[in-house]
């Protein structure tokens, strides 16, 4: 009997890293369309590209898309923009966006519903099934409904690059067996960005003067051009600039057909721009990482690239990426400013008395398998370390191990599909 399989995303790291593993999957599974019907709907998220239904009507397994800017009809009343008709059997999974959203959705179109969750699980009462990474989550259900639980693993183990992708960002950067390759990744909002690319770009020349061998990378987040990227660089327009004591940099672009942009110092340093997304062929091919706290984390602990996850605070102010009530407060005229320094002051006092874990790889194992450095960091400093672990490679052995450990197992794609096909029956 013919189903529906409707498949709520939202960001572009959604789209790249788990909906393509699933809807390989469940299409390897039932071939025959007249038997399984694949629709993927987007909702609305702050770091969505406006590309996401693009790359989603790219998939071959994929019948049907509706972008993000259709999605609250469909949720609110469970019609979309172009009347799509619905079949008696289907399944809602959920691949990124809000919980809630395939209950309500489950509901207007009578279908079971499937929860894929990483870190943690919400309406556990109206989901009929939750596809979870790992075994903690289960731990951490009410009891009378763990048997809804089930260990699928990691999905982003299941989206890694492919040989030859890694093969032609190798030849891109121009990088052989011996090479030492580091990425930078300062953020994809203005709040991380200003602090974040003139530390790491004053951190990476600081290693270049004594490893004039290593070689830079920046994956830019695909909401970042490289025009806006430059403002957070300029002493003129970023007064951190001068707090990091972050070098000038100039902006070269590519003078032929397969060259990448690259950022220089004075010193000589070459910072490469990798603007291509999802930018896992690069990063799994890093030594090791250097990136502030977010979902960056969570995609370096599935590729089990060793990273040093940094909280700079040398301006308090900058840290203002409040949301609710506390981002209205910090956003008045006059008492803005005083209020959010008094907030961070009171947030720094209190995690470093609770030592709380900020990267999910270390909130996934419940200690500290990744360094984290929360405080007032130098270039020189933190230079200093990333120079201590190319000095010991049996460290960054250690993490990588540590975080093959942690991360969840591979197959995910395959468990989930199988779930979501169980369900449908």
């Amino acid at each position: 009997m013919a189903m529906d399989v409707v498949i709520l995303a939202n960001g572009p790291g959604e789209i790249t890293t788990w909906v393509k593993p699933v809807v390989t999957a469940l299409r390897t599974q039932v071939p025959s369309r007249e038997d399984l019907r694949i629709s993927v709907v987007l909702s609305p998220c702050p770091n969505a590209t406006g590309r996401e239904a693009d790359i989603a009507q790219q998939y071959p397994e994929v019948d049907r898309v509706q972008s993000a800017q259709h999605f609250w009809p469909f949720l609110l009343r469970g019609k979309t923009a172009e009347g799509w008709d619905w079949r008696d059997r289907g399944v809602v999974l959920f691949l990124g966006g809000d919980q809630v959203y395939p209950v309500i959705i489950g509901r207007h179109l009578g279908y079971k519903t499937v929860i894929y969750a990483e870190w943690f699980t919400n309406w556990p009462r109206w989901v009929d099934a939750f596809g979870v990474m790992n075994p903690r989550l289960v731990e951490q259900a009410p009891q009378k409904y763990r048997e809804k639980y089930t260990v699928v693993g990691d999905l982003m183990a299941d989206g890694q690059t492919t040989l030859a992708g890694q093969a032609a960002a190798a030849q891109q950067l121009g990088l052989t067996d011996d090479s030492v390759l580091i990425g930078i990744l300062p953020g994809s909002k203005r709040a991380k960005l200003t602090q974040g690319v003139p530390l790491l770009t004053a951190t990476a020349d600081y290693v270049h003067q004594h490893r004039p061998d290593v070689r830079f990378v920046i994956p830019v987040a695909p909401t970042v051009d490289l025009a806006s990227l430059m403002t957070y660089a300029d002493p003129a327009q970023n007064p951190f600039h001068s707090v990091f004591n972050a070098p000038q940099l100039t902006l070269v672009m590519p003078s032929e057909a397969g060259e990448l942009p690259y950022l220089k110092t004075a010193q000589g340093c070459q910072i490469f721009l990798w603007q291509t997304f999802p930018a896992q062929a690069v990063t799994s091919q890093c030594r090791l990482c250097l990136t502030t706290v977010g979902a960056n984390t969570a995609e370096l602990g599935a590729l089990a690239v060793p990273m040093i996850v940094l909280l700079p605070t040398q301006q308090l102010e900058a840290m203002n990426a409040w949301d609710g009530i506390l981002g209205l407060l910090v956003a008045l005229p006059l008492v803005g400013k005083p209020f959010n320094i008094l907030i961070n002051r009171l947030l720094l006092a209190y995690l470093s008395r609770r030592r709380k874990l900020f990267a999910w790889p270390n909130i996934w194992a419940g200690r500290e398998v990744v360094p984290e450095l929360l405080g007032r960091l130098t270039a020189e400093d933190l230079g200093d370390r990333v120079l201590n672990y190319l000095d010991h490679p049996e460290q960054l052995q250690q993490i990588r191990e540590d975080l093959q450990q942690v991360r969840g197992e591979s197959g995910a794609a395959y468990k989930l599909a199988k779930l979501v096909l169980q369900f449908a029956e």
